[in-house]
């Protein structure tokens, strides 16, 4: 029952003409997240700035695990330029949860990832959104090419339209 009129309340919160939920068969890369007891603001859910730290968790584990990102020392980093976030439905501590991780845009030197929250048993996101990465060179600070391991990283969770 419970579990219904949780669904009900969320679908009432949908307005007219917003896009339908994601769900996990758009993603192509999963990583698993713990919420923490920090998260829950004093509402009892997790807080809307949280929501960011785990699309920039998601997204720099991606780039450094499989684009080989050095993000102390290389002469590429990436500069947040627009994030977005649709909330859609609550999150509280202890949810275990998974990211779900897309590129929606690959330019020379920019990239936009869509990224979508779960709970762990869900197929519909709890949230989704984008981050846009600028990569830059360290020193100047002006745009450059993604390096070839980067993009061919990034190509592999590329969405397909």
């Amino acid at each position: 029952m419970k579990a219904k009129r949780k669904s009900r309340m969320v679908a009432k919160t949908r307005q007219a003409g917003s896009p339908a939920p994601e769900t996990r068969a758009r993603y192509l890369h999963f990583m698993p997240l713990q919420t923490r007891w920090a998260d829950n603001d004093i509402y009892g859910h997790v807080n809307n700035v949280t929501y960011y730290a785990y699309f920039d968790t998601v997204i720099n584990c991606y780039l450094i695990e499989h684009g080989g990102l050095d993000i102390s020392g290389g002469d590429v980093v990436g500069f947040a330029v627009e994030t977005a976030c649709r909330f859609l439905k609550p999150l509280a501590y202890p949810d275990a949860l998974e990211a779900g991780l897309r590129v929606g845009h690959l330019g020379s030197s920019s990239v936009r990832y869509e990224v979508g929250i779960f709970r762990t048993d869900e197929n519909e996101a709890a949230a989704a959104g984008h981050f846009v990465h600028v990569f830059v060179d360290r020193k100047t600070g002006r745009p450059t090419p993604l390096p070839p391991r980067i993009r061919r990283a990034l190509e592999r969770i590329r969405a397909r339209t």
